[in-house]
Order: structure tokens, then sequence, then C-alpha cells
């Protein structure tokens, strides 16, 4: 039996190599490091190497600080371009490396020599040198490799309070109680993490920011947290809220051209960076989602922006992050021209030459938030001397909050690669984030990641491919997706083929699918946005609200209009040659269509499928796909650790049985809304199914279920109030064989009930109602579509004419309820 892991140490698990394979490598006798400070990064990089060499190759090397080696042995040299040029290393002295580049340099196969252009540029290239033997590849003679982007930082969304704000891995690593937590352990594992795949930032609290992280004991916490990421290259900076004079300076107002507001944010900025000498800046939040900002007071957002930014001039290469998410959430869906999506842009107007130096704009990728697919966001065709962060989300908010496997690479590259065309030239917005197009010397990446205490950090094992190729993409955009799931397959599981094939062949799949039974056609996710869940399916939430994430569907037609000519403008917000390819129907891609376009339900798209019967169809294929996920990985029984085994193996069954409940729920919907029928006749006929409500119950009542799509026939059964126990039986009609029993129930926060399924008095299986307990995604308080799950119980002997019987014993405000059986023969799916 393999030994457990935990998944604490992610993909820097340094998996020792069989004999065999680390013989091919050299026998290392000892790490110079160039740097003697224990608190700089190259001596961090040299005990790093020290740590992945016994681990990988069982050597024990020594570490020293100073350049002596004779030319027989075998040694690795860590260091920055200068320090190699003073120990009289000349040959280096051009190397094409930018800032935080590295190269590493193989000799006669036995020395290494890793030279960074600055001491980051050296830890990077140890984690390069590592991952090389961990793989079990050879190193190249010679390789440089460099940035993409001088900016690639995290944006964790931690509240003082020590919950986290789309966290689904348990409470943060930084705070709680209101303040900065004692023991950081865990963040000085999270820098090593974030270093290890070039990452250099990160925003340490919630955009929706507290006023209390300004306070002396909090600012002292501050300081530990630098002081710990600092060895690993990792800046720390801080989002601001904007009334913090108001609530913490005590001052009548928090006007950013009031005298005494700029002096207080002068003297707040002074005190942070003497906690934080080195700290990265501001990010700001502002006018947004009830935000208060400059907007507030009559001014303008570079008004506010640049208050922020000259208090920070003074104290080096500090910058404003200020976000471009801009928006009125009480818009009025009954004017049709009005659109969440013209945010940016219209707010943004005119702007562009206003901001400080020091200000950098950061966009979220989709005109939206972070939806299943979106296009980029038009603001970044917009600035041309602002420079721009491009904003991701690893924490997959509207993506299955990772309980539902989504690689989220294949979705950023569909934003990396696009052309913008700005000023009729080519420009990619990879190009653009880069600084290459618009010459800009600080621009890049940033992503809401939102990690835990939870071991795997993200709260699910697979979640954490997101974090590793975050780095890799920033590093290089044009890297290949599927390359970087191999590498994190192998660092984090194993070499084994089978390992690697099965883990990319999900995570590969993994996007399309659930763009499939969640929302398609450019749609948006069609996921409750009203509560806070942003979880399960709940398409009426999409019309009706302020928030404008609207479908704007009704009974014949479908999908807002986007276009110049009648619709809400947005197209034209994009440059001409995109705009015309968006403004029309036949040229806008069917990917996109209901993104730009309002059309009928029969609309026939250049599938030849009319809109309606592409829904049906995806929403059939996403979910098939997903119950191949499970089956999949049942292949690496054995080959991994069981505990890691286990628990992916619980959220692929989860996820599976979810899938189901997206189909129907969306199909129903949608076939309700426009009465017209599958061309398949599946949707809402299941030829396989039992309804809860249509069995003999005893201490069950049959109960509406509100969304109706949220339950099979718009209804389920739920113990009667102040009963102890319900039953739920019915006599099998089917023909006697061997059945997969699937049981749909709900399980939603306010207990745990208790259910055991008997056919005819033989216990088939037993289970409770305790998900809250075992997955991460936010949980409602009902029966709805977040809460509706499935358990299955496989190769069972059934007889026509069986008695089969469901107990349910309920829990607190949790009435053991249920919405349907399915007896599956072999290979069906309901």
């Amino acid at each position: 039996m393999l030994p457990s892991e935990t998944g604490i140490d992610g993909w820097l698990r340094y998996a020792a190599l069989p004999d065999e394979l680390a013989s091919r490598h050299p026998q290392y006798s000892t790490i110079i490091s160039l740097a003697d400070d224990q608190c700089s990064p190259v001596f961090t990089a040299a005990r790093e190497l020290q740590l992945g060499l016994s681990k990988i190759l069982s050597q024990n090397v020594t570490l020293e600080t100073k350049l002596l080696v004779s030319a027989a042995s075998s040694y690795i040299v860590i260091g920055t371009v200068k320090t190699f040029l003073s120990a009289g290393r000349d040959e280096y002295e051009n190397l094409p490396l930018k800032d935080d580049g590295y190269c590493l340099v193989c000799k006669d196969g036995k020395a290494t020599e890793i030279i960074g252009q600055n001491d980051r540029g050296a830890l990077y290239g140890a984690f390069e040198f590592l991952r090389f033997l961990s793989r079990n590849q050879l190193l190249p003679e010679m390789r440089i490799s460099n940035p993409s982007a001088p900016i690639r930082w995290v944006n964790q969304w931690d509240n003082l309070d020590g919950s986290i704000e789309r966290g689904y891995a348990g409470p943060s690593i930084f705070f709680a109680d209101g303040y900065v937590l004692d023991d950081l352990t865990r963040v000085q594992q999270y820098a090593r993490l974030l270093a290890s795949v070039g990452l250099n930032g990160l925003i340490v609290n919630n955009v929706n920011s507290n006023y209390n992280l300004l306070n002396p004991i909090n600012m002292q916490g501050l300081t530990r947290i630098a002081d710990i990421m600092r060895p690993w290259g990792v800046r720390i900076g801080v989002s601001l809220y904007f009334d913090t004079p108001k609530g913490l300076g005590g001052l009548r107002t928090s006007d950013p051209l009031d005298p005494d507001v700029i002096a207080w944010w002068g003297y707040i900025t002074s005190e942070l960076y003497r906690h934080v000498p080195d700290m990265l800046g501001y990010l700001i939040k502002a006018n947004s989602e009830g935000q208060p900002g400059p907007l507030t007071y009559g001014r303008t957002l570079a008004d506010g922006a640049n208050m922020f930014a000259r208090a920070l001039q003074p104290h080096g290469d500090g910058v404003v992050m200020y976000r471009a998410f801009v928006y009125n959430h009480h818009l009025d869906e009954s004017d049709w021209k009005n659109d969440r999506a013209n945010a940016a842009v219209e707010y943004f107007d005119g702007l562009d030459t206003q901001f400080e130096d020091n200000v950098i704009v950061q966009i979220k990728y989709g005109p939206i938030d972070f939806q299943i697919r979106e296009p980029p966001s038009p603001l970044l065709a917009h600035l041309r001397k602002t420079p721009i962060i491009l904003e991701l989300q690893v924490t997959q908010e509207y993506l299955g909050q990772q309980d539902h496997v989504v690689y989220l690479p294949p979705l950023w590259k569909t934003i990396f690669n696009f052309d913008l065309h700005v000023d009729g030239q080519q420009s990619l917005v990879r190009d653009i984030v880069s600084g290459q197009r618009f010459n800009w010397s600080r621009s890049g990446y940033a992503a809401v990641v939102n990690v835990g205490n939870d071991p795997t950090w993200l709260g699910s094992h697979l979640a954490m491919a997101n974090l590793y190729a975050y780095g890799l993409c920033t590093w290089d955009p044009q890297q290949s997706e599927e390359d970087i799931i191999q590498g994190w397959a192998q660092l984090t599981f194993g070499l084994d083929k089978t390992i690697v094939d099965t883990i990319t062949n999900i995570s590969m799949a993994s996007w399309p699918t659930y763009e499939d039974y969640s929302g398609n056609l450019g749609i948006q996710t069609l996921c409750d946005i009203v509560t806070h869940c942003h979880y399960g399916p709940c398409p009426a939430s999409q019309d009706g609200n302020g928030w404008g994430q609207w479908t704007r569907a009704d009974a014949h037609s479908i999908g807002m209009d986007r276009t110049v000519a009648t619709g809400t403008g947005n197209a034209g917000q994009y440059p001409q040659v995109v705009a015309e390819q968006f403004e029309c129907i036949d040229t806008t891609p069917d990917e996109l269509l209901l993104w730009f376009h309002h059309v009928p339900y029969t609309h026939r798209l250049k599938s030849g499928k009319t809109v309606i019967q592409h829904f049906y169809d995806a929403h059939y294929a996403g979910a098939l796909v997903a119950q191949t996920f499970p089956q999949q990985w049942e292949a690496l029984r054995g080959l991994i650790d069981d505990d890691r085994f286990n628990h992916v193996a619980f959220r692929l069954r989860y996820q599976a049985g979810h899938a189901l409940v997206w189909r129907d729920s969306i199909n129903n919907f949608y076939y309700a809304k426009c009465e017209i029928k599958d061309e398949r006749n599946r949707v809402g006929n299941h030829a396989w199914r039992i309804e809860a409500e249509d069995m003999t119950l005893e201490g069950y009542m049959v109960v509406p279920v509100t969304p109706f799509e949220a339950a099979s026939g718009g209804k389920a059964i739920a113990t009667i109030p102040g009963a102890d126990i319900g039953t739920a039986q019915c006599t099998v009609t089917f023909p006697s064989g061997i059945y997969d029993i699937a049981i749909n129930y709900y399980d939603h926060l306010g207990g745990r009930s208790q259910y055991q399924v008997f056919l005819n008095e033989r216990l088939i299986g037993t289970w409770t109602g305790d998900l809250e307990d075992k997955l991460g995604h936010d949980f409602s308080d009902r029966i709805d579509g977040h809460s509706a799950t499935r358990v299955t119980f496989n190769k069972v002997n059934v007889k026509k004419g069986d008695s089969l019987r469901i107990v349910g014993r309920p829990d607190g405000s949790e009435l053991a309820p249920i919405d349907y059986v399915s007896l599956l023969p072999p290979g069906i799916v309901d």
C-alpha cells in the first residue's frame, strides 16, 4: 500500500525516482549559493535544491556559499548575473534575460549553473531544475527562460474574521477573529508554492475590504506575513476600503480631493511602508456592488486612483491596482439598452490619459464576471497609456466551486489568443497584457485564488492543477495547456503513464463538459446569481434581477442583443474588425451567439441545429461525459495512495450526479419556456425513473419545489414536520435483472438526515445527508438546484415485483427530502 498523502505539498512532493532512473542523473557533491543572506531568494533556492536532491535522487549534498569547486566535481552553483560576474564568470555578462528570467547551464552532463537576472530569477531557475529532475528529464545544455509579463500576482479574498469570500477550502491562512493569525506556518508553505511557478506578488485580503486591516496590531501582522514571504520572492500588497478615512480615521469625508483625506492616506501609507518596506501597492475596489468610491463624492475614477497613487510615489515602485469592476447592480431590465457588459468602457471612457504613472487598471477577462465563456473585455482595447492587469479566477466561483473538476487553461487560452485588432494591427490579448503591444513596463496578470487551511489548499486535489497552470500560463501564455496538465500530473501523482493519461484526459475534457451541461452558446453559466451561492442550476435567476447578468429568455426567443443596430451597442465597443464580426449574426461564432444576439429558439446554428435542440443535445452530451470521469479515475486505484484516490473519486461521483441535475434543470426550464420538444424525445421522459411523489408514503408528504426545474416533475417528498421517520415504498415493475439503484435527494444546510434503502427486507445501502462536511461549495438551506444530489448502489439483483423501500430519518430542518429513484440497467444513464 502506498503511503498516505494529504496534498499539503501540492506539486512539490519531490517523489523519489526509482534507482534505475535516478542513476541517469549526475551525483552532485555540492550546492554553492552565491548569496549567504538566509533571507535572500538565492539562499532559499539553494536550500530548496538541497531538499529536492535528497528526496528525488536520495543525494545528501552539502551547501556552501563560496565558489570553490574543482573541475572534476559535480556541483550546482546558483546566483544572479551580478554575483556570477563578481566571481569572474564574464561569459554570462550578456545573457538575454529580463527581470525574473533565468538561465540553466548543464556542463558536461555533470555540473549545473543556475543564473538569475535577479534573486527571484535564480529561485525560479532552481524550481525549473527540480521540475526537470522530478519528471525524470535530462537538462538541456542551456535553457533561457523569461516571463511574459512582470506582474504575476495572486489576489486572496480573505476577510479579517477568517472567512473567505468565494473560498471553498476552509478558513483563512492569514486572518482570524479580526487579526492576522499568530501561526503563519501555512503562509510560508503557500509562498513556496507560489514561487515554484513564478508568481511574485500577493494581495492578502479581500477586495471587499475592512478598514481594521490598517489598525496598529494588523500592521504588525502584515510585517510578519511580508517577512515570511520575502525569502520566496513574493511581495505583498493590500486591498483598501475607500471610506477608511471616515471609518478608521474619524474624518467627516473620504473625498479624494479633500486635503485632510489626502494627508490621512499619506500618513497611513507611510506607516504601511514602515512595516512593509517593499510593499507592492494597493488594490482598490470602489463604486461597485454598493461599495463607496470617488463617484460617491462627485469625483472621477481617476481622482480616486490618483489619490492613492500619489500617496505611494514617495515610497518606491508601489502601484495602485484599480479594478475596472465598476457597474450599477440595480439596472432596469425593462430598458433593452441597459447592459452591464458596457459598464467598464463607459466608466473608464476618456480617463486613459488622466491616471498617474503608477496606476494600473485591473480588468476581468470578460465583460461580466468569470462566466463559463465570455469574449474578452472590450476595455482591453481602450487603454493605451494606462497599463492593465488581466484578472483571472482560479477559485471556481461560477464553475463548480472545486466540487466539479474544471481545468481552466483551455478557457483562459480563448482570451489570451484573441486578436482585438486595435488600430487595425494584430493585438493578441496576451501581447497587450505583456506590455509588448503598447510598450508598457508594468503590466501583467492577477488571479483570485482563495486557498484555505484545507490540506488540499483549494478543497480538491484536482483543482490545484489550476493554480499550477496559472503560474505557468502567466510565465508563458503560449505554453500548451496539455503539456501543463501532464507535467502537473507527473509532479503531483506520479510518472506512471496511466496516471498521466487519465488525469490529462479528464482535465482536458472538463471545461467543455461543464460548459455543455451548465450554459452554452455564450448564454453564461446558468447558475443561481440572486443568492450568494453562484453554484447550482437556476436559469430563471438570470432574468428579473438588477445585476445585469441577463439572458432575456421568453417563450419565443433568447439571448442579449448587444449589436449597435438594434441592441445595447456592446459590439461597438470593440475595434472595428471585431465589432463588425460580432455585429453580424452570420460571422459571430456559435459559441458566443447568445452573448451578442437575441434569436428565436428555432434559429439555425452553423451546425444546422436549432438553438433549443443544441441546448438539449449539449446538456445531455455534457452530463454523459461527466459519468465517465469516475469510471476513468477507477483505473488509478492502487497506482496512487488511497487517501487521495478516494478524495478525488468521491468528488467525481458527486459531479456525475450533479451534472444530471444540471442537465434536467436547464432542459426542463427551457422546454417549459418554449414548449418545443426535444427531437430525440429525452427531455421530460425517463423510462427507468420512479418519482418519489408516486410512491406509497408514510411519514412523508409531497412538497412543491422552487424553482420547479430543480425537481423531477417539479415535486419532491419530505418528512412531515415533527415525524421521526418517513418511508416511501413501491413495487418494481421493470424486468428482472442487475441494476444500479440511483436515488436523487437533497442535502442542504440545517441537518444531517439519515437514509436506508431496502429491496424487500434486504438492506441495500445507507447514507447520510452530510455533504456539507465533505464538500466545499456554497450550500443552500433549502430544496433547490444547489442541494440536489445523487447516491448510487451498484449491481443490485432486482426481480420484477420486488418491494423497494426508502426510509428517511430527518434531522433539524433537513426533512430527509427525496426527488426520485432510478433503476438503471448496465450502460444506461437516465
